[in-house]
């Protein structure tokens, strides 16, 4: 019965609700939601829906930066594994860490993966992905507001799973393949001013009953991902 309720679980996990299509830069590619587009804002890549609705209710954002010396994995698990504080109406509130930043392993690529909610605006889950290759660093956030992160757990898994750095060695030197901001900047920005400020007052738009089943949906649907991620590494060392 518990192998039935596992293997159910990966299938949703695994199924998208939409065809995919492919979002390619100068340093990353992934998939994404067909409904989805990315456009370039200032050094960011803002991805998400095309539909008006949708679009406040999720985003993916993507930056990359020349390695400096604030740019090592230490400092990237210690920084996500310590409350992140903004700044709400004149109030500094900190966030809650969901799980603590750990080493994960996507298509050959080490990366810092955590989760947070409230580190970017508050109300929205925000998960963390760092890298570094070669002299260059990539951060990938995925945002979704806590009433909606159950409907976008599907299309940030395949998204994550797909995630590919194809920056080439040479990219520093091509700025025209950009736009990589300096190493002496922080790798990251808040992403304040790209989420829409009507979603901050929808907190409670669900009712206290529909919040807490979202969230423990999304905890059952991280739990089975752990375990997806687990098993996978275990066949990677036997085969070893």
């Amino acid at each position: 019965m518990k192998y039935k309720v596992f293997a159910s679980l990966v299938v949703i996990l695994l199924s998208f609700t939409a065809h995919a299509k492919v979002f390619r830069n100068a340093y990353i590619a992934f998939e994404m939601p067909e409904s989805w587009k990315c456009n370039l804002e200032q050094t960011e890549w803002v991805c998400r829906s095309e539909q008006s609705k949708e679009s406040k209710e999720a985003i993916i954002i993507l930056t990359a930066k020349e390695v400096g010396p604030t740019d090592t994995f230490p400092l990237y698990e210690s920084h996500l594994n310590t409350p992140i504080a903004i700044n709400v109406k004149g109030v500094t509130q900190e966030s809650k860490i969901v799980y603590k930043a750990k080493t994960v392993q996507i298509n050959d690529q080490n990366w810092i993966d955590s989760l947070h909610l409230g580190s970017e605006v508050p109300n929205y889950f925000t998960r963390y992905l760092a890298t570094i290759k070669d002299k260059i660093a990539i951060l990938v956030t995925f945002s979704a507001h806590k009433q909606f992160y159950t409907k976008y757990s599907q299309d940030f898994f395949k998204a994550v799973m797909s995630l590919r750095v194809i920056a080439t060695k040479n990219i520093t030197a091509r700025p025209d393949l950009g736009p990589i901001r300096p190493g002496s900047e922080t790798l990251g920005a808040p992403i304040g001013s790209a989420m829409p400020a009507d979603m901050y007052q929808q907190e409670d738009g669900q009712g206290k009953g529909g919040n807490k089943a979202l969230l423990l949906g999304g905890a059952v649907i991280l739990a089975a991902l752990g375990i997806l991620i687990f098993l996978r590494a275990k066949r990677k060392k036997r085969k070893k």
